[in-house]
């Protein structure tokens, strides 16, 4: 009876990730029992050991744990050893062989219904590594179904866990994190062994879609448990991760120390085929790197042979590109047009797929064929919008464009090199905001997340009122990044409809644009600017100066507003800031409007930002004060404004928040002119009446504190009676109102992410269907604001569009940051 229960204890130790108490109990089972007199036991103990040692890295000894065993199989345990022998197998990455054992095992092993579930379970990721996802989905819903008959929840959780990473395979990235998430739950209960093991397949969901940080913070957790639990091929396996985190955010050195301990360790196992996809990794970092470049080019080559032989054929693919694209580099072209071949294998990963577009692209740019530069990008960046249309989350939709970065800077190289505005713009166009492309899916609505929504909002407004009390509340700060982290989390999993918009074409632009309107999109090229300028009768292609220069003088020109905004200075300090900003504001025009100037006349603007020029306060430059300046991500998105009819409203939503010296008599004079509306003042300026007010209505304007949030700008937010109205709580709209006004400091600024996909609380409006949003990229003194934003509803009240009203409101009000975002 103590033998069984040191087995069972064993079992139960390796079952929750716990490989050296499973050891321990196995051993002294063993101890405690003779082959002789009961040679069944002996066989499931050395068999369960010979588990626990490879888990901690031991492999050669679970072999002779194995053979020892296998002397003394009987019938009924000929199933249990094989399907053991499988597993150690898999560890040293013999995957062949271990595929032929556990299809001999699960025939055998109809009375062990535990073991086979495990055994289906192990099957199932030898199909996943190799790409067949049918297969391995299949043996997952058996495996499950045998959990849930067993009463297992362990094993029910790791064979959905086991279909989070086929989905994983399969590109759904949302349904991947949904039964990652849904497996952590009943790890954290029965397997906590295992949460640094889902850990680390949430960090490579993360990473394939384009959440290099997020994935970063998965992946450190995993790595501080592994060493403690002794799960030497996880940990391996998280290392290899962390090192492609870190070629993913640029850290071409981290990610070589990274690649290079996770290959000493699969060499130390045994696991040939782990050693040399991490060592793939490392050439990665070396060809970033620039240097090298012919070793390089020979060692992928050799490394993707040796990857073919050992069936890994997604890596054998993307070993040869790599390869490729170092001979590219070299002028080899013969060399690359061998390695590159002729199409992916049909088991090839997206990144891959990726890469084989990007690897021809560059080559058709090296040998001068223009078409098929573009032909090639364009393929890559079809692949890539197939793949985001399937996610339902903002902040995931815009992360993934970080995947096509570099087809993107390959198309966009092009479309400048051949010079034509109708090639830079359609390039741009396709390359540029995706994100608002795709139709806006809700977040998710579950209970869970509503608690964790309704509580965040309870801490925040209590950190924010010991703020204005000069106290500090650092767990509640704390407790707050948590459910943020938590809240952002399930907001990964939505789904997305699969449904696009095309982008707009080059002749639609220039005949909406009509005899009034001037168009100018910006773009960047390694650090030079460019301005495409369009009007309904011609289109320049004009180049600029440097991106760093302009956003380094941007940087200084905030900062110079946020120091002068609402503040009494001593008049020399006052002289000295004014002095610098005025300074700011002319190296801003001389790199952004001198050049465009002739083009511009006395037209309307439209300006397309790029980069850091999504926070410039156009109204203050000379050029454009009194002129109406509309900014908006995309033409596309403004073409698609410019359908919805804004008529002069008669009724606006007007909010008052709390703590803001004028914010009562801002929204007492636009009730003067709004005499019919609703006015949400005090007690009654809530979240919940707020948002109930919001859905739906034309217009709303909120006076407000606002609080722009760099670190998490989905939980950007403004300030009301009983908490923070978020950008997070707008995408829970059901219909986003087609106007709004936000007399707040700083909420008009953006996080821009690749392909200038931006998120914030302007954003977040955009996103959800708004299609006009005045805000500010900076400090606003509200005193000042009040006389503006009347002056600004005034306008609109008489029939102005919202660019010209509020050109004409704030070209008297010095210093007024508001910039008019979407279409007007």
């Amino acid at each position: 009876m103590r033998v069984r229960e040191l087995h069972q204890r064993g079992l139960d130790a390796l079952n929750r990730g716990r490989p050296l108490v499973g050891a321990r109990a196995l051993r002294a089972g063993l101890a405690l029992v003779s082959p002789l007199d009961d040679p069944a036991m002996t066989v499931r103990l050395l068999n369960s050991l010979a588990a626990a040692e490879a888990a901690l890295g031991n492999t050669a000894r679970g072999f002779e744990l194995l053979d020892q065993a296998d002397a003394l199989a009987t019938p009924d345990t000929a199933g249990v050893l094989l399907q053991q022998r499988g597993l150690l197998l898999v560890l040293v990455g013999r995957m062949d062989d271990a595929l032929a054992c556990m299809d001999q095992a699960i025939p055998l092993l109809r009375r062990e219904r535990t073991v086979l579930a495990r055994t289906l379970l192990n099957r199932a990721m030898l199909h996943q590594i190799a790409g067949r996802v049918t297969p391995a989905l299949a043996d997952l819903d058996r495996c499950e179904r045998l959990g849930r008959e067993l009463s297992q929840p362990r094993l029910v959780a790791k064979a959905i866990h086991g279909r989070g990473s086929c989905e994983l395979l399969a590109g759904n990235i949302p349904a991947a994190l949904r039964d990652f998430d849904s497996a952590r739950v009943v790890y954290e209960t029965y397997a906590d062994g295992m949460l640094a093991v889902v850990a680390v397949e949430r960090a490579r969901a993360l990473l394939a879609a384009g959440l290099h940080r997020d994935a970063a913070t998965e992946l450190d957790f995993a790595l501080d448990a592994f060493p403690r639990i002794r799960m030497d091929q996880e940990h391996a396996e998280a290392q290899l991760t962390r090192a492609q985190a870190a070629l993913a955010a640029g850290d071409l050195a981290a990610a070589k120390t990274w690649a290079s301990r996770a290959a000493g360790r699969f060499r130390r196992r045994g696991n040939a085929a782990w050693a040399a996809v991490a060592a793939a990794t490392r050439l990665r970092a070396e060809f970033f790197g620039g240097k090298r470049l012919a070793a390089v080019a020979s060692q992928a080559a050799s490394l993707a042979s040796e990857l073919s032989s050992l069936g890994l054929d997604n890596d054998a693919e993307a070993a040869g590109l790599l390869a490729a694209r170092a001979h590219i580099r070299r002028g080899s072209f013969d060399s690359a047009r061998l390695l590159i071949g002729a199409r992916s294998g049909p088991r090839a990963l997206l990144e891959t797929r990726l890469t084989r577009q990007l690897a021809l692209a560059e080559l058709a740019s090296a040998v001068g064929d223009r078409a098929a530069t573009f032909r090639h990008a364009r393929s890559g960046l079809t692949l890539l919008r197939s793949h985001r249309s399937r996610i339902g989350s903002v902040d995931l939709r815009t992360s993934a464009t970080f995947l096509g970065r570099e087809l993107a800077e390959a198309g966009l190289a092009a479309a400048l090199s051949d010079g034509r505005p109708s090639v830079v713009f359609g390039w741009l166009e396709r390359s540029r905001a995706q994100a608002f492309r795709f139709q806006p899916v809700r977040p998710p609505t579950d209970e869970v997340t509503m608690e964790a929504v309704a509580e965040l909002r309870q801490l925040a407004h209590q950190v924010r009122v010991a703020e204005l009390e000069g106290r500090r509340e650092p767990e509640a700060r704390r407790r707050c990044t948590q459910l943020e982290r938590e809240i952002r989390a399930r907001g990964w999993q939505a789904e997305g409809t699969g449904e696009h918009h095309a982008e707009a074409r080059f002749a639609e632009i220039r005949a909406a644009l009509g005899s009034d309107t001037v168009m100018v999109s910006y773009a960047a090229a390694q650090d030079r600017l460019w301005a495409l300028v369009i009007t309904s009768g011609r289109a320049r292609l004009l180049p600029l100066g440097s991106l760093s220069v302009v956003s380094e003088s941007l940087a200084k020109l905030h900062s110079d507003l946020n120091a002068l905004c609402g503040r009494q200075l001593p008049a020399a300090l006052d002289r000295v800031i004014r002095a610098s900003i005025a300074r700011q504001l002319g190296v801003l025009t001389s790199a952004l409007v001198a050049p465009v100037r002739g083009l511009l006349s006395t037209l309307d603007a439209v300006i397309v930002p790029t980069g850091a020029l999504s926070a410039v306060p156009w109204g203050l430059l000379p050029d454009m004060v009194g002129r109406p300046v509309t900014v908006s991500p995309s033409a596309s998105t403004w073409l698609s404004g410019r359908g919805v009819s804004l008529a002069s409203p008669t009724r606006a939503l007007l909010v008052a928040g709390p703590d803001l010296a004028h914010s009562q008599e801002e929204v007492r004079q636009l009730s003067s002119i709004y005499p019919d509306s609703p006015a949400l003042v005090g007690p009654h300026a809530t979240v919940g009446d707020t948002l109930k007010a919001l859905d739906g209505c034309t217009t709303a304007h909120f006076a407000t504190h606002g609080h722009h949030e760099t670190e998490n700008v989905l939980f950007s937010r403004l300030d009301l009676t009983d908490g923070p109205l978020m950008a997070y709580d707008i995408h829970q709209l059901e219909t986003a109102p087609a106007h709004v006004v936000l007399s707040s400091c700083d909420v008009g600024q953006t996080v821009v992410r690749q392909g200038d996909e931006i998120l914030g609380f302007t954003a977040a409006l955009l996103y959800s269907g708004t299609k006009t949003v005045i805000s500010s990229v900076a400090t606003v003194d509200d005193s000042s604001a009040v006389e503006a934003m009347a002056a600004y509803h005034r306008g609109l009240v008489a029939g102005l569009r919202p660019a010209r009203a509020l050109a004409e409101a704030t070209a008297a009000t010095p210093m007024m940051p508001f910039v008019c975002f979407g279409s007007s």
